[in-house]
């Protein structure tokens, strides 16, 4: 090539595809396909379904309310059932459903 010419990819941060680590869904495709496999065998591979059950589909969520308070609880995903919490226990990563319960 002649002079200050050069070739320069798109940069990636203009796009943000895969958490922007990608600059097209082309690129994030390509890398699937070459890397995907190791990715799945790295962070390990289910070999049994996983089953939802009452007992183990508790999650601890919030309702947000602009106006006022937001709602912290825990959230059965399957019954819909709730169990209210404080701010603190929703923060709180040792407060489980077990402990509510004994409350």
């Amino acid at each position: 090539m002649k002079g200050d010419k050069y070739f320069q990819t798109r940069t990636v941060g203009r796009y943000g595809y895969g958490d922007n680590h990608f600059c097209t869904t082309i690129c994030l495709g390509d890398w699937w396909a070459k890397h995907g496999t190791r990715a799945i065998d790295h962070f390990g591979r289910l070999h049994e379904p996983i089953r939802l059950a009452p007992e183990n589909a508790w999650i601890k969520d919030y309702d947000y309310n602009h106006d006022g308070p937001t709602q912290h609880h825990f959230l059965n995903k399957l019954t819909s059932e709730r169990i209210p919490l404080t701010s603190e226990q929703y923060n709180d990563n040792a407060y489980t459903i077990e402990r509510a319960r004994q409350t």
